[in-house]
This record gives C-alpha cells, sequence and structure tokens, in this order.
C-alpha cells in the first residue's frame, strides 16, 4: 500500500481534468477553443494543465506503474508551459485534452485503490465543494 500523502496529489489532478473538460466540452476544435470568452477558457485550462505537471511530479514513482502514458512528459509539459507562455500551441493543448486527459484520468482512478485508507481520504475530501466534480468516486 501507498500513502495516503498520494491521494491529495490525485485528487487534484482528477479535478483539474473535470475542469478542463468543462471547459473544452462546447468546442469542435482547437480554433474555435482557443479564441471563445477573449481566451478565459483556453487561459484556464493552460493554468490546469500546470498544476496537473506539478501534482504530477508528487505521486510516489512506484505508484506509477503503467507506461501507458509517459509520466515524465506530464511534468515536462508543465515545465514547457510555465516558462513558454507565449509559444503555447493551441493546438498541442487540445491534442492534450483529446488524446491524453481520458487515459489519465483512468490511471489515476486505478491508482486510489493502492493507497492505504483511500475511502476514508475520498469521502472526507468529497465533503469539500473543491472536489465536487469528482462525485463518481464514491460509488
Amino acid at each position: 500500500m501507498f500513502s495516503s500523502k498520494n491521494i491529495t496529489y490525485i485528487l487534484t489532478i482528477l479535478e483539474a481534468i473535470e475542469k478542463i473538460f468543462y471547459y473544452s466540452k462546447d468546442f469542435e476544435d482547437e480554433e474555435k477553443f482557443f479564441y471563445a470568452n477573449k481566451q478565459l477558457n483556453f487561459n484556464a485550462t493552460v493554468n490546469l494543465l500546470i498544476a496537473i505537471g506539478e501534482e504530477n511530479k508528487k505521486i510516489d514513482d512506484a505508484l506509477k506503474s503503467s507506461d501507458a502514458l509517459s509520466w515524465k512528459s506530464i511534468s515536462a509539459m508543465r515545465d514547457k508551459i510555465s516558462h513558454n507562455y507565449r509559444g503555447i500551441d493551441e493546438s498541442m493543448v487540445w491534442d492534450i485534452i483529446q488524446n491524453y486527459l481520458p487515459t489519465l484520468k483512468k490511471m489515476l482512478i486505478e491508482m486510489l485503490p493502492k493507497i492505504e485508507n483511500h475511502k476514508i481520504y475520498i469521502d472526507e475530501a468529497l465533503k469539500s465543494e473543491y472536489y465536487e466534480d469528482l462525485a463518481y468516486l464514491r460509488l
């Protein structure tokens, strides 16, 4: 079993993923997504991708046993976005949303039972309004 500290990092990433899905759901392509609401949806998404990359660095490496995604690439994406703000390619962001976040979400959910007392910590976290989009974890 892995340390319960991982719960916070995983739930924070899952919540960020849900918000990104919400912010991007009404758009059919990256250009519409990029320009919508004076880039509000895009900029919020970029900020959440940075958070995902940062929280990813904190999860125990041994817990990241699946190689369906490159865990190092997730952190590298965060560094690239953070240090090259003007050079963020909306096509890259759109590709991450469409093709990588669903897999990451699935992998993170699969990690939860490997963490000691995960049900207790999840139930406690879900009492917070911050994690309201993760109610599906109660099932």
